[in-house]
């Protein structure tokens, strides 16, 4: 386990309050094992940043993408603050080589879990603001989140729903609309299995099996989508 003041050096950002910075990596798990610990877990800190998160991508969309209408923000948004992109950017920082975990979770890999290192990486978001102010965490967040990835979504469309992406993939590149077509449908009403395919200019694309038809038409959307690349 390596020592908190070790990630100063790496995202350029010294600590006024060491505690602080050392509370990033207290999981709930390590405490249950610690009791004298007078730390708290990491829980509060990411209540925190995750709020500090949603504000701080708000405006950023709102700065940089201002030809986008506001559904598209939230889309955008889900996108980039979701468990696994804020995992990716915590294995980049190598947080979980900090975490504090039960042997339980040591055992069970919790230093690779991408549920844990999303919630370390929002820690370490609430910790940035209160000990550095809300600039500081916000360049934070524009560096070792957003940097290309925000934009590779939004240039590529990445945060549309597979349904909504094929549509205006095919209104751009044959001038009509996909058609979904229920080719069968089993089981007693209360589970339904729906196998749906789609059509453009009545030629047969993505086949997609789904517990509603909206889950079929999904995923044979993004079979489409796959399809036309």
């Amino acid at each position: 386990m390596k020592q908190p003041n070790l990630l100063e050096n790496k995202i350029q950002i010294t600590f006024k309050d060491k505690r602080l910075l050392s509370n990033i990596f207290i999981h709930r798990s390590y405490l249950n094992e610690n009791k004298g610990l007078k730390l708290q877990s990491n829980e509060k800190l990411e209540f925190l940043g995750d709020s500090v998160l949603s504000l701080i991508t708000s405006i950023y969309l709102y700065k940089t993408y201002q030809n986008l209408e506001e559904g598209d923000y939230t889309d955008i948004k889900s996108a980039i603050v979701r468990t696994e992109s804020l995992a990716t950017s915590a294995r980049t920082l190598d947080l979980g080589s900090y975490l504090c975990l039960s042997h339980g979770e040591e055992k069970g890999v919790g230093r690779k879990n991408t549920n844990i290192l999303a919630d370390c990486f929002e820690a370490l978001i609430g910790a940035v603001f209160l000990d550095q102010g809300f600039d500081r965490t916000y360049n934070f967040v524009n560096k070792h989140l957003f940097a290309d990835r925000l934009d590779h979504i939004v240039k590529n469309k990445l945060y549309l729903s597979p349904k909504s992406h094929l549509q205006e993939t095919a209104q751009s590149r044959f001038h009509t609309l996909p058609v979904y077509q229920v080719v069968k449908q089993v089981g007693p009403d209360h589970k339904k299995r729906f196998t749906i395919k789609v059509f453009i200019n009545a030629k047969p694309f993505g086949l997609a099996i789904g517990m509603s038809k909206k889950d079929a038409e999904e995923n044979a959307a993004k079979i489409t989508l796959d399809m036309l690349k």
